[in-house]
This record gives C-alpha cells, structure tokens and sequence, in this order.
C-alpha cells in the first residue's frame, strides 16, 4: 500500500464523511458562552485528519474566520486544496474557526455612531460600536476555548470582509500581535465619517508589527467612468468606499519602519460580493510564500543525504517565518523514501526514513517504514529491530506478519 503514494501522493481528502454516507461533513458546530458579550456564541470549526493525523499527533495553525456563516465552507476548501498540491503544500494545514453573527453591527463596529452615510438612519445605527468588547471575546474567551479542545499550534490568522475588515484593522489598531497574519477584504474603512481611518493610520504611524503579515484586497467599487489612478480626487458618495481604502494602502506602504510585512490588489474584475474568494486566495500565497519547498530534478536523482538536508534547511525556515517549529510532514518524506527506494537510490531513502524516525519517534509508521528499508537492504536484525519497536506503540496487521516472515528465514 505504501507504493501508492508514489503515483498518488499523501494528501488529507477534501471533506470527511460521517457514519451516514449519504453525507459529508467538512466541521462541527461548536458553541461557547461568551459573558463578555453575556450571550452564546455558535462557531464552526474544521480540523485536518479529524484532528489526529495519519499516524501521529499534529498541532495545527488556526484561521478565525469573520462571517463564518458565509466564508466558512470557502476557506476550508480553498485550504484544503492548498495544503494537498501534489503532496508538497503550498501552505499548512490549518484549523479553521469561522464565528458566526448573531449582532453584526454591534461587533464589527469599532465606535458608535448616531449616522454615517445617507442610507444609515438611526435606527441603522443604532447598537453600533462593539467592536472592542468583540475583539476582547475573540482574545479572552474564544481564543482559550479553541486551544483547550483543538490540537492548536501557536500562529494565528484572522479574515474579514467589509465590516469583518473594520474587525482585523480594530485587531491591527489596539492588539497588533494578537495574530500573527492578517487578511482583509475590502473593509468598510468610511465608517464613521473617516474618523476610524484616521485611528488606523495613526495607529500605523506609532506601532511597530515585526513579525506581523497583512494582506489587503481592494474591490472594484467604482462607477464605469471612474479609473484607480484617479478616483482618489472625487469627492462623491459613491466613492467614498473605494478612496478611504486606497487612502489607508498608501498610509501602509509610506510606513514600512513599523515592520509590518505587507502587500496590496486591486482588483479591477472583482465586485465588494466576490472579491473574497481571489483575495483570500493570494492573501493565502502571500502569507506563506515561504511554505513550499521547490524540489529540482537533481534534488530527485542524487543518490545521497542531501535531498533530506534540503528539506531539514527549508522547514527550519519556514519555522523563522511561523515563529514556532515546523516539522517536515512524516507523509511527505516517507513517500519520498519510498520513491528513492523504487528508483534504487537507497542512501536517499535511508536518510529520509531516519529523518522521520528523529522528528515522529512516536509513530508506529515510520519505524514500520524504516523497518522495510533494512529489509531491502538485507539487514535483517536491523529490520526485526524497527518492527518490533513499530509494533510497541500499535498493533498493525501488515508489520506482524513481515516480522514473523523474517523471523522465520534461516
């Protein structure tokens, strides 16, 4: 079985299914009792392999995920996919938690207003302005839940859309590292007469972000007869959306001592409804630009250790960029080692076998693996050696059966 990852690479499956097949379930609804905010609060949550991995037990970075209701089952896919190309992912796998709405104006809203623009009345305005009770639920009572229950690692990402995005420059404004990396989608930056962009720039200006990463996706709320170059000198309402964003992305880039690792679109083909999709997507390949490991044809081919200290080399830097420390998947390179067995390179695979033995040394799997590389290589106490240890930790059906089967040979 293991010699299919070799034509099918180890990816976990888009959706799990659940004791009905008839459906399929891609997370759970949880629930938690906020008394900041004195009522329950529904999320969705997604964990990768169920939360327990293949074989051994993994931690996961977490993305909070602001109208989960409506951008919940999107991320999780687009995710999904992302961590599953061709079994050498273009970013981790991921938790994802998306917090659903219950009052959307209270908790996106960073101040209170009495009105704004002509379409806000009072009674439109009315309950705005708890935004920061919101975030305080997010840090003191949601964020602690999450890690209590999930298999969390220590990065955390937070997306939202248009007053979702008044929520991540409010996180940006008053607890910068409370999340390691950003993505926000055409925020509502107008609100409140301006009066909160002007907070967020000069939150910019006296802030430092090193270590923080914000990605900003800019929608194409324009009239026909308006261009970007130049739509920040109308004066109109309708444009009022547009010129407040554009105002806060070049605040941003006329400040890069703050440390901020940033990066803007526009997007000339997309509407404020659909830009979320491509903005998370490239929020996503900007954020973890450093995540996949570009592997050459002579990385493949040399029979030696040097493929598994190129992969050591580039998961200690993807560790610098995540802050914490970042293992090389055990599926990963124990594919790998059996490719470089196939083609006959056995210093290759006896390096990444070893590799996984150092990183997982609790997988009954990767002594399993090591165990058929000594076999290959007609070391039988070796290879009894790794079964045995391999069967320590879990009874499996296939390694009983070659220990016995060596055992047995004279």
């Amino acid at each position: 079985m293991k010699y299919l990852f070799l034509l099918f690479p180890a990816f976990a499956p888009f959706w799990a299914f659940s004791q009905d097949k008839n459906l399929v379930v891609i997370g759970k609804v949880d629930s938690i009792h906020s008394n900041i905010l004195g009522e329950n609060r529904n999320i969705l949550v997604h964990v990768p392999d169920g939360g327990d991995g293949l074989y051994s037990k993994k931690r996961y970075p977490v993305v909070y995920v602001l109208d989960g209701e409506s951008h919940f089952n999107s991320v999780t896919g687009m995710i999904q996919q992302l961590s599953a190309v061709n079994g050498n992912s273009v970013v981790p796998q991921m938790i994802i938690v998306g917090i659903r709405n219950t009052q959307r104006k209270r908790d996106m809203t960073p101040t209170r207003i009495v009105d704004d623009l002509p379409f806000m009345d009072s009674a439109y305005s009315r309950n705005t302005g708890g935004g920061n009770a919101f975030l305080s639920f997010i840090e003191k009572e949601l964020i602690p839940h999450i890690d209590s229950l999930y298999p969390t690692a220590p990065y955390k990402m937070l997306i939202g859309h248009s007053f979702g995005g008044l929520v991540v420059m409010n996180a940006l404004n008053t607890r910068p590292k409370l999340f390691n990396s950003y993505i926000c989608i055409d925020p509502s930056m107008w609100y409140d007469h301006m009066n909160f962009l002007k907070t967020t720039k000069t939150a910019f200006s006296a802030q430092q972000y090193v270590g923080v990463s914000l990605y900003l996706g800019i929608a194409n709320t324009m009239s026909e007869t308006m261009r970007f170059a130049t739509v920040s000198a109308d004066t109109s309402v309708a444009s009022k959306h547009i010129r407040s964003i554009i105002s806060l992305d070049k605040h941003i880039k006329a400040t890069p001592q703050n440390g901020l690792r940033y990066k803007s679109k526009f997007y000339s083909d997309d509407t404020h409804s659909s830009a979320p999709f491509i903005t998370e997507y490239d929020g996503l390949r900007f954020i973890f630009d450093a995540f996949q490991m570009k592997l050459t044809e002579p990385d493949l081919e040399s029979n030696s250790p040097k493929l598994a200290d190129k992969i050591v080399k580039h998961y200690a830097n993807v560790s610098k960029q995540m802050g914490y420390k970042v293992l090389p998947p055990e599926e990963m390179v124990n594919s790998m080692g059996y490719e470089a067995m196939q083609r006959r390179h056995l210093v290759t695979a006896g390096s990444l076998f070893k590799l996984n033995t150092i990183n997982y040394p609790t997988s009954w799997n990767v002594f399993d693996s090591y165990g058929d590389y000594l076999s290959a290589q007609n070391d039988k106490a070796g290879a009894i050696a790794q079964f045995e240890k391999s069967l320590t930790m879990e009874e499996n059906e296939d390694t009983r059966k070659k220990l016995d089967d060596l055992r047995s040979k004279n």
